[in-house]
């Protein structure tokens, strides 16, 4: 019995009896439907993060105070121990002990509340340097951004992230605007000019980067940050050192920790240094576990439509006993049956699993660019996920079907004529 006698043979049994032969491959459907979402749905959320973590800038070192809360209230004495200073910042800048190092960007941040006309926002104030366009990678499309004139003169200038800014002024041009910035703790509040808007960046680890006010760093340690380190320098909360080459990356977070614990005269680091390919690695694990989580959820819908088809094809077995017995005694060998029923299994998954592919794909692009906990839902349907899942819907065909066809083909050709 050739191939395509096979296969001819297989269609015509399952177009004997369409409906059960529909809901046997319902269940893969299902199945392979979810798998493709979802690993479409784990993809794009990986990718998405990936690509905000590429927009921090490259080849990221982020020092922080081990004490940094962007929620406290400026004045407090939790970041009194050690910490973080500008002066600190200017070290690392040493181009003959740090050849490596493109850029460097302290910061500060406050929680405040912001106001024009009569709108108002909860945002987040930075201290920033001008350094910090050029290392974070964060530019200003609309005016400028902080230079260093402000950062000498240290100017009531501020730059607006870009949802600040169609908050307080919708449509309206900011520049040249003013501002009211309050800060928990700093009365009164204070009143900053608008001096640019930055590019829409998103949100980044339950951060959005455009809900923002950035401002001179000379101007918030003087009007706004009393935090002291224990020689009476203003404290930073993060420093952001650029290094221009990743081989470089591990050999200067050991050079950096020793230059600050130099400084900082302490055996007990009062500071932590955390890369950007540690935030990749971590977004990886997390990718890893999101895939088999979905994973194992959507391969239950998969399981239970390989039970069906297995119960299905036992039950055809059974129906057709007399029709073996007679293909038997004709000549069919147990090879030809087994082949026949093996093939019936299998195109009932393979079917199922195109069809399957079909609807995950619609449904990936469906939820393509759907909101979600304040952002947009990514997908990202990838080849290796479509080849993997086809194949395993085959796997599946043919593990399940196996039984029911090796039954078929060990039934004796005089017990299967008997057969009522």
């Amino acid at each position: 019995m050739t191939f395509g006698d096979t296969m001819r043979t297989a269609i015509a049994a399952l177009a004997v009896n369409k409906l059960r032969s529909g809901l046997t491959l319902l269940g893969v459907v299902i199945g392979v439907g979810a798998v493709i979402a979802l690993m479409a749905i784990g993809e794009g959320a990986t990718r998405s993060v990936t690509n905000r973590i590429g927009d921090l800038g490259s080849n990221l070192l982020f020092i922080q105070e081990q004490q940094a809360d962007a929620g406290r209230p400026p004045g407090s004495r939790q970041a009194a121990v050690g910490g973080l200073t500008l002066q600190d910042a200017n070290a690392l800048e040493n181009r003959r002990r740090f050849p490596y190092v493109d850029g460097v960007a302290p910061q500060s941040f406050y929680r405040a509340r912001v106001g024009a006309a009569s709108e108002s926002a909860d945002t987040t104030v930075y201290g920033v340097t001008p350094n910090y366009q050029w290392v974070r990678n964060f530019y200003a499309t609309r005016g400028k951004f902080i230079d260093e004139s402000e950062m000498s003169r240290g100017t009531l200038s501020a730059v607006l992230g870009a949802k600040v800014a169609r908050t307080l002024f919708g449509e309206a041009d900011p520049i040249g605007q003013s501002v009211r910035v309050a800060v928990k703790g700093v009365e009164p509040s204070l009143a900053f000019r608008v001096i640019g808007v930055m590019e829409e960046k998103g949100s980044f680890g339950g951060s959005d980067r455009d809900d923002a006010v950035f401002i001179p760093l000379s101007t918030m340690q003087a009007k706004i940050s009393a935090d002291r380190s224990p020689l009476g320098l203003a404290n930073v909360m993060q420093i952001s050192v650029s290094v221009n080459d990743p081989a470089e990356l591990v050999r200067a977070r050991e050079d950096i920790a020793e230059l600050l614990r130099e400084r900082h005269h302490t055996r007990q680091d009062d500071f932590s240094i955390r890369s950007q390919e540690e935030l990749l690695k971590t977004v990886d694990d997390i990718k890893k576990g999101l895939m088999v989580f979905m994973g194992t959820i959507a391969s239950i819908a998969l399981l239970v439509g390989g039970i069906g088809i297995m119960n299905i094809m036992l039950v055809s077995v059974t129906e057709r006993t007399r029709e073996v017995g007679i293909r038997k005694a004709l000549g069919a060998r147990r090879r030809d049956i087994l082949m026949q029923f093996l093939a019936e299994a299998v195109m009932v998954t393979m079917i199922g699993g195109f069809i399957g592919v079909g609807l995950g794909v619609l449904a990936a692009a469906f939820a393509d660019g759907q909101p979600l906990m304040g952002g947009r839902l990514v997908t990202v349907v990838t080849q290796q996920s479509i080849v993997i899942t086809v194949a395993v819907s085959a796997v599946i065909g043919i593990f399940f079907g196996i039984y029911p066809a090796y039954r078929a083909a060990g039934l004796a050709p005089v017990e299967a004529l008997r057969h009522e």
